[in-house]
């Protein structure tokens, strides 16, 4: 007799089966899940356990179904295929599992989902095969290829696209795993049909359907118990994660507490209590954000809000509505909080108060700190100036009239005295200029010039200085310029002398005998491109290497001794390393006890383009074409200074008008003609800034042609320089100033202006 196999069976299996394949399969997919996440051998141990629950659900759903099967003889199962078709499924699937625990991607999914499918059609159809009943099972080849062509494409599907981390792809997955374990099985069970008679094995072998209940009773059991267990472990360790969370947020230096969608209190720590002490009674679950401001408000905290109370609520209930707002809050007791609100993805708020008293504390001294330091600065500043001044005063005194005595009748042992007079000066005038120049440098507040300047002209001059010296101690003395260094470049031309002067007086005064060189040549290039090297070398002293670490700090010398022989004050060589500093160059030394010295300044190379060659004037304009002496005005507070401008002009054919203040100089200007004014920047009454723009003024309001101004003062700074410039000044004459200068000035002002109204009056003919 020829029977449909699923006419034997009892569907109220359907149940239980369809229980056991989804409890076990999301079971083992958790597992696999979990060692995703996982490391080392953990990441193994897990895969395989969860390989191992998958099979077994595979199995038992399998066996399971079978158990629903009515036979008219009892069923039995043949022992050998039954544990062959477990150790397919088991194999395949550990397999699959450690497959895509290998790499996480599209493709080895697939794969591992193929695998694993192959395992559980062999182990179908050879359970099948281990069914030993009183006839033959026969399979409709139709039947059967729509269940392996339905589960193949199921798996496929299910691996490379459903399969993945989240609760959600966790669920469905466990869905078509199960509705692919199950649909093979009944789709196939369609195509199978029974014919009874004899078989060639008697149906008292192997096992019976009893004893296969007990096995599949027993993974049932031990399906639930590993489902079990790690249900337990999930929420053992969420508990625990939460638990550290819990903890975390308690030993978090900031208050933080969260409110739900609804802005209503859910959870806070005992920081958020402890920063906002008028809540620390009053907090409670379920209070609502405007609840807890209110409290704040009724308690007085917020000097902010008094008088505006609704408006201010308003307000913060507002900027707390955006997505993440932070703010920072006075509150009553001088306490500063920093609020910060951030919004969930649910559409919570997590609040984050910070006191943040002690930071406002600190940056309030701060700043006070910056203000003192920038009134000391000022102060320092001022200082500076007024030193300046007050030093330059009396020492113009000192050398103007030492330089006016020199052109006297006088005796040796006079001018001998005069002589030293006069050193003393120049040391002095030269030591104020070195403390003011480190000073500017050290703030900031010196600015180089870029000029195009004849390289070996600038240098030639700041050697010819002490040439004179070098010989008088008997001294060879060299200034070599190599001939690619005689060209044109850009830069500060009078603190590159300045620099070399440096250099070239330290070894004239450190060399008793031998020689002394200057050599000028093109330096190695580096990064920033070509270089100048100067080089500065004597036979002197020289000096240790320790000396040679402290040599450019101030008022350092490699003759620091108090038995020196050698003056100066250690400043030159701290000066002119700051300025190559600021060339972006560089300035070292190379040196030997009683080996002489080598001092290295390299400094970047800006070729400039020679300026034009220009024919001479035909012809020069007299200042005085009628021969008549100079009309000078001088105003000066300071009689020491007006009697040293007076016997310094004495010299030459100069009409001389003294005053001594600013508003007497204006006077004298509107009353008389002038060709030149000499005016003291720092006197009474009217300054010589204030002067000088009221004589501009009369000029341009009588239509009277320009009259050289010079500031003759004592306020020698960059900004003093720059003041005269504006106030219409023609030139920044510093005390104390040499005579032969003045006399230069005097007499070359003048006379360019008188050319330069010349040229204007043809040109306007």
């Amino acid at each position: 007799m020829i029977e449909q196999l699923i006419s034997h069976h009892d569907w109220r299996w359907i149940g239980p089966a369809t229980l056991i394949c989804a409890l076990g399969i999301g079971t083992a997919l958790h597992l696999i899940a979990v060692a995703r996440t996982q490391s080392g051998q953990r990441r193994r141990t897990t895969g395989i356990l969860g390989a191992l629950v998958g099979s077994m659900a595979i199995f038992t759903t399998h066996f399971a179904s079978l158990q629903g099967m009515h036979w008219a003889h009892s069923a039995r199962y043949d022992i050998v295929l039954t544990l062959l078709s477990f150790l397919a499924a088991t194999g395949t699937t550990l397999v699959a599992v450690m497959l895509i625990l290998a790499g996480d991607s599209r493709r080895r999914r697939i794969a591992g989902g193929t695998l694993a499918f192959c395992g559980l059609i062999a182990m179908h159809f050879i359970g099948f095969a281990a069914l030993q009943l009183p006839g033959h099972l026969t399979f409709a080849p139709a039947a059967v290829a729509a269940s392996v062509g339905f589960g193949f494409i199921l798996a496929v599907a299910t691996a490379g696209l459903i399969f993945g981390s989240g609760l959600t792809r966790l669920a469905a997955t466990t869905a078509a795993s199960s509705v692919l374990v199950l649909g093979i099985h009944f789709i196939s069970m369609i195509g199978m049909t029974f014919v009874s008679g004899p078989r060639s094995m008697s149906v008292t072998d192997g096992a019976s359907a009893a004893a296969m209940s007990v096995i599949v009773i027993g993974m049932i059991l031990l399906i639930t118990i590993v489902a079990g267990a790690v249900s337990a472990m999930g929420w053992a360790t969420r508990s625990s994660a939460l638990r550290q969370i819990r903890e975390a947020i308690e030993a978090m230096p900031d208050g933080l507490a969260f409110f739900d969608a609804e802005d209503r209190l859910v959870l806070w720590n005992s920081r958020y209590a402890e920063i906002n002490p008028e809540l620390k009674t009053a907090l409670q679950a379920g209070q609502t954000f405007r609840e807890i401001i209110q409290i704040g408000l009724d308690e007085g905290l917020y000097a902010e809000a008094k008088g505006r109370e609704a408006d201010w609520i308003a307000e913060r209930l507002a900027a707390r509505r955006q997505l993440s707002t932070t703010m920072e809050q006075q509150v009553a007791g001088n306490r500063w909080l920093r609020v910060a609100d951030r919004r969930s993805s649910a559409g919570g708020i997590v609040t984050v108060t910070t006191d943040i008293t002690d930071l406002k504390r600190a940056a309030a001294n701060l700043a006070e700190a910056r203000d003192a330091a920038e009134a000391a600065n000022g102060a320092k500043s001022q200082f500076l100036a007024n030193m300046s001044h007050e030093i330059r005063t009396p020492l113009n005194g000192v050398i103007g009239i030492a330089q006016a005595l020199a052109s006297t009748e006088l005796t040796s042992h006079q001018r001998e005295m005069l002589d030293l007079i006069h050193s003393s000066g120049r040391t002095l005038q030269a030591l104020l200029s070195d403390i003011l120049d480190l000073a500017r440098v050290e703030s900031g507040r010196l600015s180089l010039c870029d000029d195009a300047f004849d390289l070996a002209a600038a240098v030639q001059e700041a050697a010819r200085l002490y040439a004179a010296t070098a010989s008088d101690k008997g001294l060879q003395f060299f200034v070599e310029v190599s001939p690619e260094a005689e060209i044109w470049v850009s830069g500060d031309v009078i603190r590159l002398k300045q620099i070399l002067t440096n250099l070239v007086s330290n070894a004239v005064k450190f060399t008793t005998s031998g020689f002394v060189s200057l050599t000028v040549a093109l330096g190695p290039d580096n990064a920033a491109g070509d270089t100048l090297r100067f080089t500065v070398e004597d036979t002197g002293i020289g000096f240790d290497s320790e000396t040679r670490h402290r040599l450019f700090k101030r008022f350092e010398q490699a003759d620091g001794a108090i038995t020196r022989r050698f003056g100066g004050t250690g400043l030159g060589l701290a000066i002119s390393h700051q300025l190559a500093t600021l060339m972006d160059g560089n300035l070292d030394c190379e040196s030997e006890p009683g080996g002489g010295s080598a001092f290295i300044l390299t400094i970047p190379l800006r070729r400039a383009a020679s300026p034009a060659a220009t024919a001479p004037d035909v012809a020069v304009v007299a200042a005085n074409p009628d021969s008549r002496p100079l009309r000078v005005l001088v105003a000066d507070d300071h009689a020491t200074n007006r009697k040293v401008v007076e016997l310094i002009l004495a010299q030459a054919p100069v009409e001389l008008t003294m005053v001594e203040d600013g508003a007497q100089a204006l006077e004298a200007y509107r009353a008389g003609e002038f060709d030149l004014v000499l005016m003291d920047m720092q006197m009474p009454v009217l300054d010589g800034l204030a002067a000088t723009r009221e004589i501009r003024l009369h000029e341009t309001t009588m239509g009277l042609p320009r009259t050289p101004v010079i500031m003759l003062t004592a306020n020698a700074l960059a900004e003093h320089v720059a003041a005269a410039a504006d106030a219409g000044a023609d030139l920044h004459l510093a005390k104390p100033f040499n005579a032969a200068q003045l006399l230069s000035v005097v007499f070359e002002m003048p006379a360019a202006a008188a050319a330069e109204a010349a040229a204007a009056n043809v040109a306007a003919a």
